[in-house]
């Protein structure tokens, strides 16, 4: 009783009500968990009294709603964010040398409106001066993708372009960066991701990555034959909004300039 008294309390403190946009796409559930835990972190760290619902809610969903859960998990990030992008943002002299690959792109939108990323692997190699580098890289990236999504939208899909990819490309340990970034400080952030003309011996990569992969992550992700890569990608995305190296209509334009 203690507990759940403690926890009215909580939602009494919170003081406001949600946000009116989030209030029309959640469940009575969300909205009162929500409010909860807003009301749990804004004691245990001020700063989070900066994040919006819509952030509340993608830590409550990647947690199936378990508050606990959540809580743990968006104090984590607010702290990880202090102290790793200490300006609020990684700026474009923070990674010259993952920018100067040109290996990601962000351009045209799927047909309900998520910005599409792309990436091509065949241009990463791996960091070995500077790893953080390479992380700030994925803030970058995720950050700016993020600045795409028109109003009411979440999501980003991505194209993980992998022909020509070889071992000289292979960096687990920045694939596991980049993942645990995704996973733990970009809750339900990503849509889909189709992996497209993946060599056979990626695959190899692929089963030292794959047990790292949460649940809900595996199943967004789509392996896609090199033959239907272009019907594949129609199901969902417009011939307009397709890149050219994907049979559509789109150029390439690097992240930096988008």
């Amino acid at each position: 009783m203690e507990g759940m008294e403690g926890r009215e309390g909580a939602i009494a403190r919170a003081g406001e009500d949600v946000d009116d946009g989030v209030a029309k796409d959640s469940t009575e559930t969300e909205l009162t968990k929500i409010l909860l835990l807003r009301a749990i972190v804004e004691t245990r760290d001020p700063s989070s009294k900066e994040e919006d619902d819509l952030m509340i809610r993608r830590f409550l969903r990647a947690r199936d709603l378990d508050v606990d859960k959540a809580s743990a998990m968006f104090l984590k990030y607010l702290k990880w964010r202090h102290s790793f992008v200490p300006n609020g943002s990684v700026s474009v002299s923070d990674v010259p040398n993952e920018l100067a690959q040109d290996k990601v792109f962000v351009q045209g939108r799927d047909k309900i409106g998520r910005p599409i990323l792309i990436v091509l692997g065949v241009k990463h190699f791996q960091n070995k001066y500077d790893p953080d580098e390479f992380k700030r890289f994925v803030v970058y990236v995720l950050d700016k993708v993020c600045t795409r999504m028109p109003p009411g939208q979440e999501k980003f899909v991505g194209i993980a372009e992998l022909k020509g990819w070889g071992y000289s490309n292979s960096d687990v340990r920045g694939y596991l960066s980049a993942l645990t970034i995704l996973q733990d400080y970009y809750p339900e952030r990503l849509g889909k991701l189709y992996i497209v003309n993946a060599p056979y011996i990626f695959i190899k990569v692929w089963q030292i990555v794959y047990p790292f992969i949460d649940n809900k992550t595996k199943k967004k992700i789509v392996f896609v034959e090199k033959d239907k890569v272009k019907s594949t990608l129609l199901e969902e995305i417009d011939e307009s909004q397709i890149p050219e190296i994907f049979g559509g209509s789109l150029p390439l334009v690097p992240i930096q300039d988008s």
